[in-house]
């Protein structure tokens, strides 16, 4: 996972992810949002799509857009400290 290199919702790799696997990204994405005061009480697995993407209820996201927000969080955390005299 790279925030460079987003999942796309249609990734075969999304269709794999079991409800469980859901709930610990949403856990990860709840905790490493906090501190942003972005908070997603309601968010739990959702559905799976006809075409076998697998929902999340955040407004029934795609579960591509969890990973997605999970990369960029984690990598404003790793580079945050990073002084760079380029940037």
């Amino acid at each position: 996972m790279n925030a460079l290199h987003p999942i796309h919702p249609s990734d075969p790799a999304i269709r794999h992810l079991t409800a469980r696997q859901i709930i610990e990204l949403i856990v990860e994405l709840r905790s490493a949002s906090r501190e942003f005061g972005l908070l997603w009480p309601s968010a739990k697995p959702g559905e799976t799509a006809m075409n076998g993407r697998v929902l999340v209820n955040l407004g029934n996201i795609p579960a591509s857009t969890l990973i997605n927000l999970l990369a960029l969080l984690r990598d404003y955390n790793r580079h945050r400290g990073h002084r760079c005299s380029d940037c």
